[in-house]
């Protein structure tokens, strides 16, 4: 495969998988609505980390630098660190 239809196919990838990257983060942001969920301090951090942590991941991959692949799951949380409603 020539360069060019690379390029071409890398650009039409990348734009569809940026764009839904960018739809399910917002669906994430849902989940701030403090209405419908609850949820504590703890639980916003570890969302932050995974994100972070993926998106350093995204970078290095980028950079040439092997990185490993990881899911996210909550760690237990105290019920001393929860919020209360709003």
């Amino acid at each position: 495969m020539n360069n060019d239809i690379k390029l071409k196919k890398f650009e039409e990838l990348a734009e569809k998988r940026v764009n839904e990257a960018i739809k399910r983060l917002r669906i994430i942001g849902n989940l701030a609505n403090r209405s419908n969920y609850h949820y504590s301090d703890a639980h916003v951090r570890q969302i932050y980390r995974a994100l972070e942590d993926e998106f350093k991941s995204l970078k290095a991959r980028f950079s040439d630098i092997d990185s490993d692949s990881t899911s996210f799951k909550f760690k237990k949380i105290s019920s001393k660190s929860s919020v209360d409603d709003a």
